[in-house]
């Protein structure tokens, strides 16, 4: 009490403007060394290797092919934007995404799925096959559209349709295996023989050599993909695949002026239902708090998303090169970032009801994965919040 008092007294002898100063400085030390503990715990993706963007698939003769190229639309868009910018131009107006060569492309990043893939990938085949298939004959089902357009016919909000008229139908499924130990690539790749036909080559199977997690996988496949539009699934088919028409739908629906649209799967009407009454309640308890935590962190059209993390996701491709070039997150809070960004770029969210099981063999661990979950959000946030993270 007494040292209190000393050093109360001491303060009081200071003159006013030097204490004001001292004060000063210290506060901006603070935000100083605070900034920077934020910039060395922020992560920075590491680039890929050129091994990571190639892909194999099954040839004509039912062959595992020799290493391809992936087609890229990241490095042409950024080609274009870096052209315009040494012009003067950093308004990014007037670069367009390369037109689309097929309707859907389906991302299922996979680390050491080779028990659970096989029957995703039965499920999400047969489905992309029957709505949006090699024949380009009409079909309105489900949101599909698999009948050749004029490349000047508007869609129905009034916006003109970039994508090529082959870009009405077709479809292709990359599989990017996240640095995974066991036979994962091979199963890929023996289900891909067994399609047979045309089919078979529409599945291409990227290898990352080392783990980068969940979130790194899905992003680096979406800066290869080829579709009108994207979406990625989890590879333990625990999403009703055949939901994806309404997802199709939704994001038309919402789509703005320049055909921007992202439409997220939500399994926030399952709440109260037996598939999460029978989770054990920590599950449960952890997974309200951190919808809760969002929430408080999160700018206020994410923070309305009732399920952000949903492995269910479909994006336009016109809205992929406002989102994809500036991720950084690459473990579980990734698909906060992906909606956090759309709303920074003033794209249309839709959130879509889908069906969803639980299944076994999850790689969750539910109180040290929540926690990664909730530090990882925290530095995300301050990251975008304080320039760590910039557009620019």
């Amino acid at each position: 009490m007494d040292c209190f008092r000393q050093t109360l007294n001491a303060a009081q002898t200071v003159p006013l403007p030097l204490l004001a100063l001292m004060i000063g400085s210290t506060f901006v030390g603070i935000c100083v060394l605070s900034y920077l503990i934020l910039f060395i715990v922020a992560p920075i993706p590491r680039p890929p290797t050129s091994i990571e963007k190639t892909f194999r698939c099954i040839d004509s003769e039912g062959k595992t092919s020799s290493v391809q190229d992936l087609p890229c639309w990241y490095k042409v868009y950024n080609a274009s934007k870096q052209a315009a910018q040494q012009k003067g131009d950093f308004s990014n107006r007037g670069i367009a995404i390369e037109e689309a060569e097929v309707f859907m492309s389906l991302v299922v990043p996979a680390y050491n799925e080779e028990d659970r893939l096989g029957i995703m990938l039965t499920e999400a085949v047969e489905y992309l096959e029957q709505e949006y298939g090699t024949s380009p004959t009409i079909s309105s089902a489900n949101g599909t559209t698999k009948a050749r357009m004029n490349g000047n016919s508007k869609g129905s909000n009034g916006h003109a349709l970039h994508a090529s008229a082959k870009a009405d139908w077709g479809w292709e499924v990359l599989i990017v295996s996240d640095g995974s130990t066991d036979k994962t690539i091979q199963t890929a790749l023996d289900f891909a023989k067994k399609l047979g036909s045309k089919s078979s080559r529409s599945i291409r199977v990227v290898s990352l050599h080392e783990n980068r997690g969940k979130g790194g996988a899905v992003t680096h496949g979406l800066r290869h993909v080829r579709g009108k539009y994207a979406v990625f699934a989890d590879a333990d088919g625990a999403s009703r695949f055949t939901d994806l028409g309404k997802l199709v739908s939704a994001c038309k629906e919402i789509e703005d002026s320049e055909g921007r649209g992202v439409a997220v799967g939500s399994r926030a009407h399952l709440v109260g239902s037996e598939a999460v009454i029978t989770r054990s309640f920590l599950r449960n308890f952890l997974m309200h708090s951190f919808h809760i935590f969002l929430r408080l962190l999160t700018p206020p059209a994410t923070a309305a998303i009732r399920d952000t993390q949903c492995g269910f996701k479909l994006f336009s491709r016109e809205s992929l090169p406002h989102i994809i070039p500036y991720m950084h997150a690459e473990g579980w809070v990734f698909d906060v970032e992906m909606l956090m960004l759309a709303e920074s770029a003033g794209i249309p969210v839709a959130e879509v009801p889908v069906g969803w099981k639980e299944v076994t063999g999850s790689k969750l661990n539910v109180i040290w994965d929540s926690l990664g979950m909730a530090w990882s959000l925290v530095v995300l946030r301050a990251a975008w919040a304080f320039g760590v993270y910039r557009k620019s």
